[in-house]
């Protein structure tokens, strides 16, 4: 599943995956950075609570966006797929200048929202330039193929990670989140193994990728975002690797960015900050 085409006239949106942690008081950084591309003071959130089974999750990020000074900020409890296809949501989602998607499940989210009118809706909307967040599970379903689970470690290994089908948002990236804290190099590596086209991106806790536009990306927040990039990978086990196997992967390039760098994800060049 690829972006929705950029439609005449306007410039797609941001797409910003958090790690998951994101500080919700105090300076909260990204979360205003976040904010302040979607309007400051007359921005309107349209918030999806739907990997989180606690029902108080939209009224909290309610709450949150609020008091960073949001005119408007609105929850759509969708807990059921044929709530997702509901004209008041779409309409709702019609009026936001950004969407932001809460942590939980994330495969609640893709066997809820997978293929529905609400997901359809979000990735138009990106197209016409509504800027589209997500925290934790709401990070990890972003792009094409969504990191449903799989072990901790560092090595890789021939069941490492389970794979399921995400929004879409982006086809250039896997993500994964609560990187550096649960350990999940293995993970990932063993994801980006199945198709090295792809760069990994492996999200701290507090810190988000701002990607913009044109394909780049800027880190924001208090910890450091892995990128695995395996465009010149030379040799994979993966093919013939058996469950639990150590892999194999040759020639990969690893570089881990804080905040203010940023990335050229179509030339996968790394820059320090400015």
């Amino acid at each position: 599943m690829s972006p929705s085409p950029k439609q005449t006239g306007h410039t797609r949106g941001y797409v910003i995956p958090i790690g998951g942690a994101e500080e919700r008081r105090g300076s909260s950084k990204v979360l205003r950075r976040f904010v302040r591309l979607c309007g400051g003071k007359n921005a309107s959130i349209v918030i999806i609570p739907t990997a989180s089974i606690l029902p108080d999750t939209g009224d909290k990020y309610i709450e949150i966006f609020t008091r960073i000074g949001v005119s408007e900020a609105v929850s759509l409890p969708i807990n059921e797929r044929i709530e997702a296809g509901r004209q008041d949501y779409l309409d709702q989602l019609e009026q936001a200048t950004g969407i932001f998607i809460t942590g939980g499940n994330q495969l609640r989210l893709s066997t809820i929202l997978g293929g529905t009118k609400i997901a359809k809706k979000i990735r138009r909307l990106n197209a016409k330039g509504v800027h589209i967040a997500g925290t934790s599970a709401g990070a990890a379903i972003m792009p094409e193929h969504m990191i449903a689970g799989g072990s901790t470690g560092t090595v890789p290994s021939g069941d490492g990670v389970n794979l399921a089908p995400g929004l879409g948002l982006t086809n250039a990236l896997l993500i994964d989140q609560h990187f550096s804290e649960r350990h999940r190099l293995g993970r990932l590596l063993t994801a980006i193994s199945y198709n090295p086209f792809m760069l990994g991106i492996g999200l701290d806790e507090d810190t988000a990728i701002f990607i913009d536009p044109e394909q780049n990306f800027e880190v924001v927040g208090s910890g450091a975002v892995t990128v695995i990039d395996p465009m010149h990978l030379s040799y994979s086990s993966m093919s013939k690797a058996s469950k639990k196997e150590a892999l194999s992967m040759l020639d990969l390039k690893l570089h881990i960015l804080s905040k203010g760098c940023t990335f050229d994800i179509e030339a996968r060049k790394p820059y320090p900050p400015k």
